[in-house]
C-alpha cells in the first residue's frame, strides 16, 4: 500500500481549517500533517514538515497567499492548490496564482451540502493528482509579442479548416496565455474553448487573455454569431454548442444544471456539436488537464473527418486529457506548448 499524501492546510480562518481538514482527511489516501494560519508560517512549516501538497488561502494577514506562493516556488517548490472566494477579486487572484506556479485552485464551498460535497470531490482529486511526480513551478515563460503579430495572409487554396475547438483543464490558463497572445488579430477562423472552471471565473479569464492578445477573446454569449479572429470561452455552468444555418454558425449555450456530465462545461459536448456542424472542416485540440473529458468528443470529430491535435506530455501540467485522447489513436499531431500557436498559424499560410 502506498504512503498517504501529506497535506499542509493554510488558512487564517479556524472554521475553514476545520472544514478543509474534514473534507480531505476522510480519504484514507490523504494525511493532514499540519495547519498554518498565514503565508509566513506556511513557508517555515513546508521546510519543517515537507508536505507533498499544500492547500492555501489567498487572503490572509501577515503574508497573503500570493506573496507566499512566490517565495515557495523560488525557495522550495511544492504543489500548491489555492482556495479562492467566488468574487471578482478572488477569480483574478486565482488566475494570477496559476501564472505564479500554483498547481490549481478550488473555490471555497458555500453553505449548501451539495456545494460542500462537490468541492470535497474536486479538492481530493486535485490533491492526489498534484502529488504525482512532475515538474513543479510555473511553465517556462514564453515571450509575449511587444507589437501585434504580423498578418498571416489568406488561407491556402485547399484550406478546409474553418473552426478550431480547444479542450483544456488543469494548467489551462497559463497554457492558453502561452498560445492565444501569439496569434494575429486577423486569424482567419473562430476558436472555441472549454476550460474547466467554476462559475465566476471564466469571465475573468476571458478578460485577462483579451488584454494580452491581438486576437479578440471573450466569454461566449447566447446566440452570437461566430467571427474570424475571435476566441469564445464557454461560460462556467453552461455547455457550449453550435447551431449553423446559411448565415453562419452561432453560439448555443445549454444550461448544464441537469446534465449528467461531471464537467460543466464539457469538452465532449462541445466537440460532439462541432462534429455535427463542421465535420471535416474543424480542428480539435486537447491540451493539459486531468481526466478524460474530450476523448469521446474528439472521437466524434475524427469520425466526421476532423483533424485532431494534442499537447505533448512534457509541457502538460497534467497529462491526463491529452493522454486519454492519444491512446484512442485519433490524434494526428502531438505538439509541445511552445509550437502550438505557430502550427495554428502555419496551416493557413
Amino acid at each position: 500500500m502506498s504512503n498517504p499524501v501529506k497535506v499542509l492546510v493554510v488558512d487564517d480562518s479556524p472554521f475553514m481549517r476545520r472544514a478543509i481538514t474534514r473534507m480531505i482527511a476522510s480519504d484514507p489516501g490523504i494525511k493532514i500533517v499540519g495547519h498554518a494560519t498565514n503565508g509566513l508560517d506556511a513557508i517555515s512549516m513546508i521546510a519543517e514538515l515537507r508536505p507533498d501538497v499544500v492547500t492555501m488561502d489567498i487572503e490572509m494577514p501577515v503574508m497573503d497567499g500570493l506573496s507566499a506562493l512566490k517565495r515557495i516556488m523560488a525557495e522550495r517548490p511544492v504543489p500548491i492548490i489555492m482556495m479562492s472566494t467566488l468574487t471578482q477579486a478572488g477569480s483574478s487572484s486565482a488566475l494570477q496564482a496559476l501564472e505564479l506556479g500554483a498547481f490549481d485552485f478550488v473555490p471555497k464551498p458555500e453553505s449548501s451540502m451539495l456545494d460542500v460535497f462537490n468541492v470535497q470531490h474536486e479538492l481530493v482529486a486535485k490533491i492526489k493528482e498534484a502529488s504525482r511526480p512532475r515538474r513543479t513551478g510555473p511553465l517556462p515563460p514564453l515571450p509575449l509579442p511587444t507589437t501585434p503579430p504580423p498578418a498571416i495572409g489568406a488561407p491556402r487554396l485547399n484550406q478546409t479548416i474553418d473552426l478550431i475547438a480547444i479542450g483544456i483543464s488543469t494548467g489551462g490558463p497559463p497554457a492558453l496565455q502561452a498560445v492565444l497572445p501569439q496569434l494575429p488579430a486577423d486569424f482567419p477562423v473562430p476558436i472555441l474553448v472549454v476550460q474547466h472552471m467554476p462559475p465566476g471565473f471564466t469571465k475573468s479569464l476571458a478578460d485577462r487573455l483579451d488584454k494580452l492578445s491581438a486576437i479578440r477573446v471573450k466569454e461566449a454569449e447566447q446566440g452570437e454569431k461566430l467571427e474570424a479572429g475571435s476566441v469564445y470561452i464557454a461560460p462556467a455552468g453552461w455547455h457550449l454548442t453550435l447551431k449553423s444555418d446559411t448565415r453562419g454558425s452561432f453560439v448555443h449555450l445549454i444550461d448544464s444544471s441537469d446534465s449528467k456530465t461531471w464537467h460543466k462545461p464539457s469538452v465532449d459536448v462541445l466537440m460532439a456539436s462541432v462534429a455535427q456542424t463542421h465535420g471535416a472542416r474543424a480542428l480539435g485540440l486537447i491540451m493539459t488537464g486531468m481526466g478524460n473529458d474530450g476523448t469521446a468528443g474528439a472521437g466524434a470529430m475524427k469520425r466526421c473527418g476532423s483533424t485532431i491535435w494534442a499537447q505533448d506530455e512534457e509541457t502538460c501540467v497534467v497529462y491526463g486529457m491529452p493522454r486519454a485522447v492519444f491512446e484512442t489513436g485519433v490524434v494526428d499531431k502531438v505538439l509541445p506548448l511552445s509550437r502550438i500557436a505557430a502550427e495554428l498559424a502555419r496551416i493557413f499560410r
